[in-house]
């Protein structure tokens, strides 16, 4: 619990964990907003399409986690972390946790915000949360933006460069993923086991939050053969792992 609490204060007396929680918020609120006005039949307005702009703040979720260690690295507080708790797996687990559940905590807000402003500005559209699709839809993106934090970190601590983990990070989620879909023969294969495709799955599973119409109307579905079950069991084994890897190789070199 000390450790807890100590990567707690440090965390949260910077500026730059606060600046990407609201950004976040303001990133997914805001693509709700904005697809739900622009949309002129309320019926086409799903849990699903208020739930769009979650992958936008997932980017920016990715880089608050990202900064909380590579700062460290940056201005050489590590060292001193480290000096503090000789057990580095200990030090790192304890900010990977705090990171993580205050990701969770904005997933959640975001998640039931985005949902909460598709309400209010179309109340006639088809976003009443009765299944347990659509409360994975709005629920899940919490989940969801905790293990990409872990994964966020673990890339911090293998780079220990806040450049280049950021950068690495959005250009995989932005593009790399995509781009996998274009290698001839083999990338459909590919990209049905990327990390971030398979959690999108969990999220919207075989479409039951679009209103029954699957892919054929609002954001589109995962590629992924997995159940969301399974989905988010590979999603957080991915993450884990990495982190894993990521203490291993800090164990090893110098801070």
């Amino acid at each position: 619990m000390t450790l807890l609490a100590v990567e707690r204060i440090k965390l949260f007396t910077t500026r730059s964990p606060w600046w990407c929680a609201a950004l976040t918020l303001i990133i997914t609120i805001g693509f709700s907003a904005l697809i739900t006005a622009s949309t002129s039949d309320a019926s086409f307005i799903t849990v699903s399409s208020a739930e769009f702009g979650y992958q936008f703040g997932l980017a920016v979720i990715m880089v608050l986690a990202a900064l909380a260690v590579t700062t460290e690295y940056r201005f050489g507080t590590i060292r001193t972390t480290f000096q503090a708790i000789p057990h580095r797996g200990a030090a790192l687990g304890a900010k990977t946790t705090v990171v993580a559940l205050l990701a969770l905590v904005i997933g959640l807000l975001a998640g039931f915000g985005s949902w909460a402003m598709a309400y209010l500005i179309k109340p006639g559209g088809d976003l009443a949360l009765n299944s347990t699709d659509d409360w994975v839809n709005v629920a899940g993106i919490g989940v969801v933006y905790a293990f990409a934090a872990v994964i966020a970190v673990a890339v911090g601590i293998l780079l220990r460069h806040s450049a280049g983990a950021i950068s690495l990070l959005l250009i995989y989620n932005l593009a790399v993923e995509s781009l996998i879909q274009l290698i001839p023969n083999i990338g459909a294969k590919i990209h049905d086991w990327m990390p971030f495709n398979v959690a999108h799955k969990f999220l919207t599973g075989t479409g039951g939050s679009n209103g029954g119409r699957g892919g054929d109307s609002g954001p589109p579905l995962s590629t992924s053969t997995l159940s969301p079950a399974w989905s988010l069991a590979y999603f957080a084994a991915f993450s884990l792992v990495l982190l894993g890897i990521a203490i291993y190789v800090a164990k090893k070199r110098d801070a």
